[in-house]
């Protein structure tokens, strides 16, 4: 396979070079990330390196060695103009003046700022040199703003990577369209199986328009989603809420309220292979919600709750015939971790993800998670990291239940 250089640089769409990372090691490339310092302070180089199975370079100068493939993303605009005008002020842009073959590019900023002349003018410079420029997507950008800039999906980058490396000496990639990217060549114990996950907040009616709440954006159920499709997983995402974007590929059920995702869990689970329960869903919900808006007066508002179904609880208590059932615990400290071992064997499940909320820049409404993986064989603390490497950690402990059980399955009938 081939050798590549993958140069990321400073952005928010750093954290999406991990996927990008994991996407070319499995495909059996060796890879040689290029943060730049820029790229270091939203993803440490060790978590590029981790996820690219090498040690940190001892030589001062792997950027300079021979290379397939050198590949930028996200690339913002200040490398882009770098690049466009020969700038070498650090080792991503020497080894882009270094390299020859392909170079594969996929910008990630502003709206404005990719609309500017002046980046279109660079762009072309690339394209005329021969880089191959992955578009940037339309969305919701990391300020707020709507519109293109967004850094293209790893999956998609990935594939046009394999076609950059098409019919170069000693690759053995075939060009491929980006559905089969995530899925042809793939291997676990994922593959084919059935996996539901929920995700995000629920919304209990206090009135027509108000309601009772949480914090969830959904991020971290939308990443286990999109980690178990690349897996080779067919996914059903019951969605509550959600204030990102949900993966392609994976069929989407809206579930606003508690009652909801209480329903369509209990309808989907039976044929699920793999229940996550990621979604935070509400503990309580009004008695008696008003059908309209109650107007706002001088008088206290009493509101009388009771508490909603457990659906986990309930998916613990059926005969699951090996299906691996996954609970979330949003909690705080030494006391919530606590409640969480005690969860497993109450609740029946076979692994508890327990996140301590009190923590600043993880949990809730966070890009970042730092979590422990409890199970009956023991308990496995998973360092702070972007979400999606989190879900590939789970994913990694769901696919060790589904061998584990699969193993049981083979001693019975022997």
């Amino acid at each position: 396979m081939a050798r590549i250089l993958l140069g990321i640089t400073g952005g928010i769409a750093a954290y999406k070079a991990c996927e990008l990372v994991r996407l070319l090691v499995r495909a059996g490339h060796e890879v040689l990330p290029l943060p730049t310092p820029g790229a270091e302070r939203f993803v440490a180089a060790e978590t590029f390196y981790a996820l690219a199975r090498i040690a940190p370079p001892a030589d001062p100068y792997p950027h300079l060695g021979r290379a397939d493939a050198l590949v930028i993303a996200p690339l913002t605009a200040n490398t882009l103009a770098k690049l466009a005008h020969g700038l070498a002020d650090n080792v991503l842009t020497e080894a882009a003046l270094a390299h020859r073959g392909p170079l594969v590019v996929a910008p990630a900023m502003n709206t404005r700022m990719w609309e500017h002349p002046a980046t279109q003018a660079n762009v072309d410079v690339l394209r005329d040199r021969g880089a191959i420029v992955v578009e940037p997507g339309v969305g919701e950008l990391a300020e707020g703003e709507v519109g293109a800039g967004r850094m293209a999906e790893p999956a998609e980058i990935a594939t046009i990577v394999a076609q950059a490396l098409v019919g170069l000496e000693g690759s053995a990639l075939e060009a491929r369209p980006p559905e089969d990217s995530v899925q042809s060549g793939v291997s676990g114990a994922l593959v084919g199986k059935h996996v539901l996950v929920t995700a995000g907040g629920t919304r209990e009616p206090l009135d027509s328009v108000r309601f009772l709440g949480n914090r969830s954006s959904g991020r971290m159920g939308v990443a286990l989603a999109a980690e178990a499709r690349r897996r080779g997983a067919k996914v059903t995402l019951l969605a509550a809420n959600l204030t990102v974007d949900p993966p392609d590929g994976v069929q989407i059920v809206n579930t606003p309220t508690a009652a909801d995702v209480e329903r369509e869990t209990h309808v989907r689970s039976a044929a699920a292979d793999v229940v996550v329960m990621a979604a935070a869903v509400a503990d309580y919900r009004p008695v008696e919600p008003w059908a309209a808006k109650r107007p706002k007066d001088s008088v206290t508002w009493k509101v009388v709750l009771e508490p909603t179904a457990d659906v986990l609880a309930g998916l613990g208590a059926r005969e699951r015939n090996g299906q691996v059932l996954v609970g979330f615990g949003a909690e705080t400290g030494a006391a919530g971790l606590d409640r969480k071992r005690a969860m497993l064997h109450d609740k029946n499940l076979d692994l508890v993800v327990y996140n301590d909320v009190s923590r600043e820049g993880t949990g809730f409404d966070a890009d970042e998670n730092e979590v422990v993986l409890i199970t009956r064989a023991g308990e496995r603390a998973v360092p702070r990291a972007p979400k999606p490497l989190i879900a590939a950690a789970v994913l990694d402990e769901v696919e060790r239940l589904l061998e584990q059980s699969k193993q049981e399955d083979r001693s019975g009938s022997a």
